[in-house]
């Protein structure tokens, strides 16, 4: 009798082991293989798994093994993408099923649709062939193009991946419109000349998926591209996702979810933006795509560029240490000069409107004289100005003069913000931006009946109103997440500022990265304060980035040897760290500052940490849990020297849609170290919990490696 086929599967549950099945050949028509995405009974329904394992035994009873269903139209995902998956479920303590599953586009995970896709396939490569149009060049620079700055940096990007199959982390850290993308762009067309190199290309956000789109299709015409980001239609990524794994896509550009996509030719990676937050997944697996990325390029041996006008820390140290490979760009491309940096105090009374100012707003108006007057005359000389202020909504608090109510969100440990009428509906409303609740703006205090309610604060719809007021006919608009609700609403939004359809744009950080404007000649910055002190020990470094890269929209043309334009910044301290290394457009001094602080109270990059999150409908029961854990800790003797385990704590944020939030912070001088207790952690809190919720208390618990936010 032959021996039966027994496939281990993953499946899409928080459970660390994989289940066995039999594999009948005749059924399905062809041999298992590590990688195949299948078909599969669990419990009472089907889920779709991947295959993990084949033998021809188990150590369970055969006659009892359920049957694979069906196979997936679709061939095994490669060995690398597997390893890559396995490591990320290690690393981040998170079962192997459910951090593979996940990365799968919905139309694969359908198996009911299954035996449609072949046909998907088919028309949509007619209906690509149909739509082909003849691309827009405006922007292509080719190599003869770069100025010499430039052409040294590429010639050495060259060097480095000529030398066949060698893992290389490299560091192109340019001035904010020096031209690091072209510099990378035409570094990817030596590595594309095979035809069967695959290239993957990260950005942080989907708002700067199209204009790089356009920019790398008019690089690479003949070369096939996809885009894998959360904007497209789940049908349009499943297709994308398709012709990156069966390596017909030889470009794929998208943000952090396309880090974990299947590329079986990866030949290069290019992390853009590198420093930015948004590569650090915030639900599910907690991962850095940043960092996976430089995983994956060192499993595979190939190079991989990180860019960035203000590296992260962890980067820029690695670089400076000889660690990854270090390329600068000093200078603007096209002739371009920085722009000038203008710290406006808002201490000084004399920045402030008075109520008799002729031709300005009765009352105290958000913007100050020093940035109004900078503002018209900008106009005056046909520029546009670029108006900053990361707060969306109308005012992020509404509040009774005559008693102490706040509009403070019933579910949420926070307050609601008020929008105007056309944002989130035809009339003005109270909304949560942490769990979503919508309410009707109160006629009166509901704890008085006092009728005078008045906004603290402001957001960018309060400014816009504002800067219409003031003038009237200068043509104004506002970019941010009310008013682009989609990829395709934000690309429709920067094409009007590109088109020169606006004078004044409003915005939140939605406007600060990564666009080429070609006529922006002020910048104002309102309210940057309010991100420089927080709990968070990163908020300054997050803040000098932003400022440098905001700073970097203006004056970016060179055209007719024209100044840098100008970067106005409302502040109280502008005495601060941020702002003095700021005007000096020294990066280089501001990391070097921050990794002293950090250094001596022993912070990342310095040390590595962990959070256990715990969430349950009472506080008292979350602390509780973690107190626990620490315990089990210390009677286990797993907090060694070196280690640190914090008291619990509730989080900044202690309670969104009603359940009540607490974290307990774990610190270590070693990595390794780190990783054995959160693995013991791990193995602890599974051994009495069902999922990932504890079988005793309820509360839900979640292990979150190398946070960003504490």
């Amino acid at each position: 009798m032959p021996l039966p086929t027994v496939v281990q599967v993953v499946v899409d549950k928080p459970l660390s082991q994989g289940f066995d099945y039999l594999w009948d050949l005749e059924k399905l028509g062809l041999p298992p293989e590590i990688g195949h995405i299948v078909e599969v009974p669990f419990g009472r329904s089907s889920l779709v798994g991947m295959v993990i394992k084949v033998s021809t035994h188990s150590d369970f009873e055969i006659d009892k093994l359920k049957t694979v269903t069906q196979v997936a139209p679709l061939v095994p995902i490669d060995p690398a993408a597997l390893r890559l998956m396995n490591f990320a479920s290690q690393y981040y303590i998170h079962a192997l099923g459910e951090t593979i599953i996940p990365t799968i586009p919905q139309m694969w995970k359908k198996a009911l649709d299954w035996e449609k896709i072949p046909k998907k396939l088919v028309a949509a490569e007619e209906k690509k062939k149909k739509t082909i149009s003849e691309l827009n060049s405006e922007g292509l620079i080719g190599e003869d193009d770069l100025n010499e700055e430039q052409k040294s940096a590429l010639a050495k990007l060259r060097n480095y991946s000529s030398k066949g199959k060698e893992f290389k982390a490299i560091l192109l850290q340019g001035q904010t419109g020096s031209g690091k993308t072209a510099v990378f762009l035409n570094w990817l067309s030596e590595v594309l000349k095979s035809s069967t190199s695959q290239v993957l290309l990260l950005v942080p956000e989907i708002n700067l998926t199209p204009q790089l789109e356009r920019r790398v299709r008019a690089y690479f015409p003949e070369k096939k591209m996809v885009v894998l980001h959360s904007g497209v239609t789940e049908k349009e990524r499943g297709i994308a996702w398709y012709e990156a794994v069966t390596g017909k896509a030889q470009i794929v550009l998208g943000t952090r979810l396309a880090a974990l996509a299947p590329l079986p030719n990866l030949s290069a990676i290019v992390v853009d933006e590198e420093h930015d937050a948004s590569y650090k997944q915030q639900d599910g697996i907690r991962y850095s795509a940043r960092d996976l990325a430089i995983w994956r390029a060192h499993d595979v041996k190939i190079p991989i560029l990180l860019s960035s006008a203000t590296p992260s820390l962890e980067t820029w140290l690695a670089a400076k240490a000889g660690r990854y490979e270090y390329i600068r760009l000093d200078q603007r491309a096209r002739g371009a000069h920085l722009p000038k940096v203008h710290l406006i105090n808002t201490r000084d009374l004399r920045n402030q409107y008075s109520p008799g100012d002729s031709g300005k707003p009765k009352e105290k108006s958000p913007i100050t004289k020093t940035l109004a007057y900078a503002i018209s005359q900008n106009f005056r000389d046909k520029k546009q100005s670029l108006i900053l202020i990361n707060r969306r909504g109308y005012a992020p608090v509404l509040s009774c003069g005559a008693c102490t109510w706040l509009s403070k969100c019933q579910q949420c440990s926070s307050y609601m913000v008020m929008h105007r009428a056309g944002a989130l509906g035809k009339r003005p409303v109270l909304s949560c931006h942490h769990c979503g609740l919508v309410k009707a703006i109160p006629s009166h205090c509901p704890n008085c009946g006092n009728a005078d309610l008045k906004t603290l604060g402001q957001g960018t719809q309060k400014i816009e109103d504002a800067i219409e007021e003031m003038w009237p006919d200068q043509r104004v608009l506002r970019v941010d997440t009310d008013s682009s609700r989609s990829s395709k609403g934000a690309e429709e939004l920067f094409q009007e500022i590109h088109e020169g359809k606006v004078d004044i744009v409003v915005g939140t950080q939605m406007i600060a990265k990564g666009h080429d404007y070609q006529n922006i000649g002020l910048v104002g910055v309102l309210d940057a304060d309010g991100r420089l002190f927080s709990q968070d020990f990163r908020a300054a470094e997050r803040l000098f980035a932003q400022l440098v890269q905001v700073a970097g929209r203006a004056g970016r043309s060179g055209k007719d040897g024209q100044a840098g334009g100008d970067i106005y910044i409302e502040t109280q301290y502008p005495e601060s760290a941020v702002f003095q290394y700021l005007l000096r457009h020294d990066v280089d001094g501001f990391l070097s500052h921050t990794a002293k602080e950090r250094e001596e109270a022993g912070l990342p990059p310095f040390s590595y940490q962990a959070l256990i999150h715990a969430e349950s409908k009472s506080l008292d029961k979350a602390i509780q849990f973690l107190s626990t854990l620490k315990g089990h800790l210390k009677s286990n003797g797993l907090i060694k020297t070196g280690l640190r385990v914090y008291d619990p704590v509730p989080k900044a944020v202690m309670r969104v849609a009603g359940t009540e939030r607490a974290q307990l912070v774990i610190e270590s001088d070693s990595r390794k170290q780190l990783q054995e207790v959160l693995e013991a952690i791990d193995t602890e809190l599974r051994e009495n919990s069902q999922g990932r919720i504890s079988k005793e208390t309820r509360v839900r618990w979640l292990i979150e490696r190398d946070p960003i936010n504490i």
